[in-house]
């Protein structure tokens, strides 16, 4: 009964074409006001609680210092000093592409705005040297992804404080599934530009080794972002907020030393930082109360008692839970798509067995095939708006398919091998 009430309400509420965030708080509302003898201010007590979490200012922080990056102009330095490394192998400069928005992953915990970053620069760039424009767009749309698995991580962070995971586990676990997405995604480029040298033309006689690695070294002011970022995280120095609010402070100094950011252009990153998180806590407070009314009624364990009863496999479940994450991936954003299913997903899971840290970068992972995903896939419509419509979506969402199959097997490999997220946080964190 309390189930198709629940699915019922969500269901009419997100038809009615009420903000999400509304439709999962008025539906868990209504299931503590008629299932839990009236207790709506559970909900409001949760919201409250969550709200005044201190790792939670993390997230706003972190939205704030890829701002900071996209409106300071950093992005084109960094672009430049890595391309004739890149430009020796087959496929050219779409190799720099997944290179930089792995850089830029490391500093910037959105997706979207990675995919922007990398785009504004390499785009026209690349499409002026003769690139194909719809391997160029696949390429960004599939690297700007690694901006929500490589630490620091909005999607592990928020994970963690929903389900209450260790936020500096969860960003140790996405490292290396964030370089394994990276090799992947390379690979894939390196075999189709083999197949049709059309896609990266060749370049002009590539400049030395040594002097490109050399040249490298100008891209030192965002390793200098990474290491007050990760490093006084990872060295135990700082906690989530701490180091977010290093993050910053420190590219406010670099983007005006090194870049053109100005008092002017800092206001703007803030004006959109406002924006951007105003959305995700509207998402993240309605969760929270349907989260709650799903707990005081006991909803997850009596799903996972069915589940037991029933006799189906962890794996089994698991498959249908990544089944249930491709179809929400054509109709919500990642992140709201993970805010709304981990109230019911995480107790169920790991109820069967799964490590919470390992499932974090799992449910990470599918978001990011969702950002790929149409018609939402919203990495892709960031680069169709780059590329100034030039590009249809139904061509961009054709290039980026690769890509999305490339973080569909990661997540195969993930399940065979669950090291691959466990093992560097067990070594650097000692086992739980």
């Amino acid at each position: 009964m309390v189930w198709t009430v629940l699915a019922g309400l969500l269901g009419v509420t997100v038809a009615s074409g009420a903000v999400l965030g509304a439709a999962l708080g008025l539906t868990g509302f209504a299931i503590l006001h008629f299932f839990a003898d009236g207790g709506t201010q559970l909900g409001v007590q949760a919201v409250w609680n969550v709200f005044n979490d201190f790792t939670l200012t993390a997230i706003p922080l972190f939205i704030l210092l890829g701002d900071i990056l996209v409106v300071s102009g950093l992005a084109g330095d960094v672009y430049k000093a890595m391309a004739p490394v890149f430009a020796r192998m087959r496929g050219g400069l779409l190799h720099t592409n997944i290179a930089v928005c792995t850089v830029f992953g490391a500093v910037s915990g959105s997706s979207i705005s990675v995919a922007a970053l990398a785009g504004s620069v390499a785009y026209p760039e690349l499409t002026k040297r003769g690139y194909d424009r719809a391997a160029v767009v696949g390429s960004l749309a599939g690297g700007g992804t690694l901006g929500l698995l490589i630490p620091p991580s909005l999607s592990l962070l928020i994970y963690g404080a929903i389900t209450e995971t260790s936020v500096g586990r969860l960003f140790l676990a996405g490292v290396v599934p964030g370089l394994a997405a990276a090799m992947l995604f390379m690979a894939w480029i390196w075999w189709s530009a083999g197949r049709n040298p059309a896609l990266a033309p060749e370049e002009a006689p590539a400049m030395r080794l040594g002097r490109a690695l050399v040249g490298m070294l100008r891209i030192w002011p965002l390793l200098l972002l990474i290491a007050a970022v990760l490093g006084t995280l990872f060295a135990g120095i700082a906690t989530p907020t701490e180091a977010a609010g290093a993050g910053v402070a420190a590219a406010v100094l670099v983007g005006a030393v090194f870049g053109s950011l100005t008092l002017a252009k800092l206001g703007e990153a803030l004006m959109s930082t406002v924006k951007t998180f105003a959305v995700i806590a509207v998402v993240f407070m309605g969760a929270i109360i349907l989260a709650q009314s799903i707990s005081v009624l006991g909803l997850p364990q009596q799903l996972l008692r069915t589940v037991s009863d029933l006799g189906i496999p962890p794996l089994a479940m698991l498959a249908l839970v990544v089944l249930i994450y491709l179809g929400l991936g054509c109709l919500f954003d990642g992140l709201s798509m993970m805010i709304m299913t981990l109230p019911v997903v995480f107790p169920l899971l790991t109820g069967l067995g799964y490590d919470p840290v390992w499932l974090g970068v799992v449910v990470t992972i599918m978001i990011e095939v969702g950002m790929l995903t149409p018609p939402v896939g919203m990495n892709l419509f960031v680069l169709v708006g780059i590329s100034g419509n030039s590009i249809s979506l139904g061509d961009a969402a054709r290039a980026a398919l690769p890509y999305w199959f490339a973080l569909m097997a990661l997540v195969a490999i993930m399940v065979a091998v669950p090291g691959l997220a466990t093992g560097l946080p067990d070594l650097v964190m000692g086992k739980r």
